[in-house]
């Protein structure tokens, strides 16, 4: 199975805090990593270096989501990249026009997924692994309810050794 650190991610955001937190949480799922401000930003990167997946806002500048995502399209080779959509506008006035938009026949393929923002790490970098077929490597930290799950469906005997090893 190939490993997470052999796939680069494209993150494309207009929003830096939001940019940061994507990279962020990719390159600890060992990821490489490349960011760009807008689609404009995007395009130019993709042309020169293209991703092995991208994660594209909807709403940006210069170059919206759906645009570069119709341009990406026209290219035999980068309509193949996958896509996630990562936006917090899924439900309100000015993502309902793009999410039509995105399922209209002029943008196929659609998206492999749309993640709503806030984003969870773990789902994101699960989405993601899935999407490349790859071996997460590098650390990310699990959420409570994972924990749980975790501790839930754990034998007794491992129980037992985890405890065991955390002194």
């Amino acid at each position: 199975m190939t490993l997470s650190s052999e796939k680069r991610i494209l993150v494309v955001d207009d929003e830096p805090d939001v940019r940061d937190f994507l990279a962020t949480c990719l390159e600890d799922a060992g990821f490489q990593v490349e960011t760009a401000i807008d689609g404009f930003d995007a395009l130019e990167k993709i042309e020169k270096h293209p991703p092995d997946l991208i994660t594209l806002d909807l709403v940006m500048p210069r170059i919206s989501g759906i645009k570069l995502m119709r341009k990406l399209h026209k290219n035999k080779t980068l309509k193949k990249i996958p896509i996630i959509i990562v936006t917090a506008h899924a439900k309100d006035e000015l993502g309902q026009k793009d999410l039509e938009e995105l399922y209209a026949e002029e943008v196929r393929p659609a998206p492999e997924y749309i993640v709503e923002k806030p984003i969870t790490p773990s789902k994101l970098v699960a989405g993601i692994a899935k999407i490349l077929n790859v071996q997460i490597i590098g650390e990310i930290a699990l959420e409570r309810n994972d924990i749980l799950n975790l501790v839930k469906t754990c034998s007794p005997e491992k129980l037992k050794e985890i405890q065991n090893l955390l002194g």
